[in-house]
């Protein structure tokens, strides 16, 4: 989930310049020199966007991309979601999943250049390609799912963050009452701490200039995975057999959220379709990927193949990890690999596996929210361009770092908008409940639905044709596995909320 903020510097093919009309906000950059001006005058944030963007990248660049994108913090209720499925649904539902997003992904690349697939227009965001292909009302109701997605995956993400943090000081809380203490805690303090950071990280202007905190969280992200891998082949061979069933989780089985009856293994089986289809996501900047490739040979073929490497990858890891989990703990595979307290022991390596989520989660909260903060502050830049309140900037000079370019609506959109998703965290504190929700509402639309639908208009496939038919069907019945985990999702926030008191939670 952490590619997007490489992804896009200058592009130059065959000596022109392309301009880019709907994303100025990536490259912050001035065009001709210009005299040192006084460290509190104002500036028009307009005029310092360049909008030339490169595309140098390989097969390789485009693979990495893809794999650092899509292993995030899904991989850790993957473990969890295989126990609600059991040894024979949850990996075959998982090489589903794999098998879809690399179907429509294949889709998606040939809809990177409108009418024409080598020499066509380019398209240089997703929002683009809906626009330029689709048009009309569903390029507003592709932003409103794809903004409100990136809202929700903030808050996903907050919540996370906050119980890692705690993760730590529990395991090391639990090793010193050698396990007498269960250690229980609020994480109301941890998500302000997140959300204080996140405010000061939100600063940043631009997506170029958190290209390093990208890395490091790509970094951070390989890290947790490994280690939450290694630790269940441990505990595999620890215990000298494999745990669960071919039927998943047992009715009677106790949680913390109670007795598993017949009703809440449905709910529960639902709930892991979403889980599984929130990990896979990464649709959502395939596009934005796209446009760093070099070419000839054309785009899309060298995109088809960094999808199948990267999926292939991907789907390996993904079934280790979640296999792994199932087999160390079966029916108690906890919701969070690594902060469920299934593993009590190397507890430094759990702390370091739970610092390397909360850095990762600290950069990839911004590579998902840069998108966001610029539409808005781009939008109302153009509707109020002689308002200095939006429409500024003041340089400031800060000793050892330079010159930073202050601009008062930047500074408080988006310290509200980080303190909104704190409180909202606060208020709803289910990691597995949000991931599910998250999935499930992403999932046929982006994934699914917009690829299928723009390929369909840019080939001008027949209606009622075969290949028509079953690129529908195809659609439909994504659309009913979406639904489905929807309301596994709510059915479980709902349980949550039987033992939920605002503010109050405790873990």
């Amino acid at each position: 989930m952490l590619s997007r903020s490489r992804t896009l510097p200058s592009r130059i093919h065959h000596g022109i310049i392309e301009e880019r009309h709907d994303v100025k906000h990536y490259l912050q950059v001035e065009v001709q020199p210009k005299k040192p001006t006084e460290a509190e005058k104002p500036i028009n944030i307009l005029s310092n966007y360049s909008k030339c963007f490169d595309d140098d990248g390989t097969f390789w660049t485009a693979s990495a991309h893809i794999i650092t994108a899509v292993i995030g913090s899904g991989v850790l209720s993957l473990a969890w979601s295989v126990a609600q499925l059991g040894w024979i649904a949850g990996p075959l539902v998982m090489l589903l999943f794999a098998l879809v997003n690399l179907y429509t992904s294949n889709l998606l690349t040939l809809c990177y250049r409108t009418t024409d697939s080598v020499t066509g227009h380019r398209n240089y965001t997703y929002m683009e390609a809906v626009k330029n292909i689709l048009g009309g009302r569903k390029v507003k109701i592709c932003g409103l799912i794809q903004y409100f997605n990136l809202f929700g995956i903030a808050i996903g993400y907050t919540i996370a963050a906050s119980v890692s943090m705690m993760a730590i000081k529990r395991s090391n809380c639990y090793h010193k009452s050698h396990g007498e203490d269960p250690c229980h805690m609020s994480s109301n303090g941890y998500m302000i701490t997140f959300g204080t950071a996140e405010v000061i990280f939100s600063q940043i202007p631009d997506f170029d200039q958190v290209w390093w905190l990208s890395i490091v969280a790509a970094i951070m992200s390989f890290t947790y995975s490994s280690v939450g891998l290694s630790l269940g082949i441990e505990k595999v061979a620890e215990n000298r057999s494999f745990k669960g069933s071919l039927t998943g989780i047992s009715i009677g089985t106790v949680t913390q959220a109670g007795t598993v009856t017949e009703t809440q293994k449905i709910w529960r089986s639902m709930q892991a379709l979403g889980a599984m289809a929130f990990a896979y996501s990464f649709s959502i900047i395939l596009i934005e990927i796209q446009d760093t490739i070099k070419s000839p040979p054309a785009e899309y073929k060298t995109m088809r193949k960094a999808t199948v490497l990267s999926v292939a990858v991907t789907t390996v890891f993904y079934l280790l990890c979640g296999c792994m989990g199932y087999a160390a703990f079966g029916d108690n595979a906890p919701g969070n690999l690594l902060t469920g307290f299934g593993f009590y022991n190397p507890y430094w390596l759990l702390d370091i596996a739970n610092f390397a989520i909360v850095v990762h989660l600290v950069g990839a909260y911004q590579v998902f929210c840069q998108p966001l903060f610029a539409f808005v502050e781009k939008w109302c830049a153009r509707k109020w361009a002689k308002n200095g309140f939006v429409a500024s900037e003041y340089k400031i000079v800060v000793p050892f770092l330079g010159v930073y370019q202050l601009n008062l609506f930047r500074l408080v959109w988006r310290t509200g908008f980080v303190f909104s998703t704190t409180i909202i965290a606060m208020l709803m504190p289910f990691f597995n409940d949000v991931v599910g929700i998250l999935g499930a509402f992403g999932f046929w639309p982006l994934t699914v639905y917009f690829p299928i639908d723009m390929y369909i208009s840019q080939r001008k496939i027949p209606r009622w044709s075969n290949r028509w038919l079953g690129l529908q069907l195809l659609s439909f019945t994504c659309l009913i596995v979406s639904v489905v985990a929807a309301v596994g999702s709510m059915a479980g926030v709902v349980l949550d909320l039987k033992t939920y008191k605002p503010f109050k939670t405790s873990y």
